[in-house]
């Protein structure tokens, strides 16, 4: 099969009644410098999670098949172990991924964790 991963924006900017999303600072940047010339307050947003992101904006930037970003994932040999890892955390069954994240959690310091 086939490995895709679907890549959200990193950046908002509105001016007015336009809307842009930038996927890095180098967009943002020619976008800031290209579309957003106009007079008026430019308001930059940064996601820093799919959390963070309205259910209209994850739509219209990630999942709409004409506008989104997808990136391949190639795993030209893939080990026994690298494939079990993989069934493991994007397999169907969740109690694999429950026992990988309790078996890992102790490792998470909490001044690292975005709460």
């Amino acid at each position: 099969g086939h490995l895709y991963l679907a890549v959200p924006p990193l950046y908002s900017i509105r001016q007015g009644g336009k809307v842009a999303y930038a996927r890095d600072d180098a967009h943002k940047d020619e976008l800031l410098r290209t579309e957003f010339t106009g007079r008026g307050k430019v308001e930059l947003g940064r996601f820093k999670g799919l959390g963070e992101m309205m259910a209209a904006q994850l739509k219209e930037t990630t999942m709409d098949p004409r506008k989104r970003t997808l990136l391949r994932v190639d795993v030209n040999e893939i080990d026994s172990a690298t494939k079990d890892r993989v069934d493991e955390l994007m397999g169907t069954k969740p109690e694999a991924r429950f026992r990988f994240i309790q078996e890992r959690a102790e490792f998470a310091a909490a001044e690292v964790l975005d709460i």
